[in-house]
């Protein structure tokens, strides 16, 4: 279905034009569109699709570009989804966010964040840093890697907060929570760890531990081995186990 360019459009369209469309403005997988189709139709969806056309017509830059705002979804389909790493909103400098958690293009400067949770690969599975801080390959074996919320204005953390998106993904975790059983939760940091408050304990395992921004890393994120836990839950369940190591 197609469905181009996400909820923001390049192309000059009036606010109007893209409260009735719908799904038809949204660029998302058969996986995900035949569960979430419903959502768009929402109020709040739509008052979220004018606020970010109003933000472009305004000439404010928003990351990720809008082909690549629902990057998490169309890398990992609801039925291959084994991993759900959460983030909270995407990187707001030029040419970072491309719709994974955590994930940077390949060219782009690596952030504090990523390289601490390199040096915790390194530690808990002899991890060799790939050079670069694209996080595809994970996305292409079933780790979902989904903020909280999906777009950001250039320079300003935080900013589409409150927004809708927060809705949108509880609605994602939702549909895990209750559509699969056996998953795994990666809550890095208290933002996170109340976003999945509600998960279900007795169908998956959650683990938590504090964020690995500079600020909270040394608090217990470092030394907490979320991967080789991931995948000795996997292997227990009988499912294939990440590879963590990215070419």
């Amino acid at each position: 279905m197609c469905i181009r360019d996400s909820l923001i459009c390049d192309q000059k369209k009036k606010v109007t034009d893209a409260t009735a469309s719908g799904t038809r403005s949204v660029s998302l997988s058969r996986s995900w569109i035949s569960r979430l189709r419903d959502e768009f139709e929402l109020e709040y969806m739509k008052e979220l699709r004018i606020f970010l056309i109003e933000q472009k017509q305004q000439g404010k830059k928003i990351y990720p570009p809008g082909k690549q705002i629902f990057n998490a979804l169309n890398s990992t389909s609801f039925e291959t989804t084994n991993v759900v790493i959460l983030g909270q909103d995407p990187y707001h400098g030029v040419g970072q966010a491309h719709g994974l958690s955590f994930s940077v293009m390949p060219d782009v400067d690596i952030p504090p964040s990523l390289q601490n949770i390199y040096k915790e690969l390194t530690s808990d599975i002899n991890f060799r840093h790939p050079g670069h801080g694209s996080l595809d390959y994970w996305a292409s074996q079933g780790v979902l890697l989904l903020n909280s919320i999906l777009t950001v204005e250039h320079g300003k953390a935080g900013s589409h907060q409150g927004r809708g998106w927060e809705k949108f993904t509880d609605r994602i975790i939702g549909l895990l929570n209750e559509g699969k059983e056996g998953l795994v939760f990666l809550l890095w940091g208290a933002y996170a760890q109340r976003k999945g408050e509600f998960i279900d304990r007795g169908k998956h395992l959650v683990l938590t531990s504090p964020h690995p921004s500079p600020f909270s890393a040394h608090k217990g994120f470092f030394g907490s081995r979320p991967f080789s836990k991931i995948n000795e839950h996997l292997i227990r369940l009988g499912k294939q186990p990440i590879d963590w190591q990215i070419p």
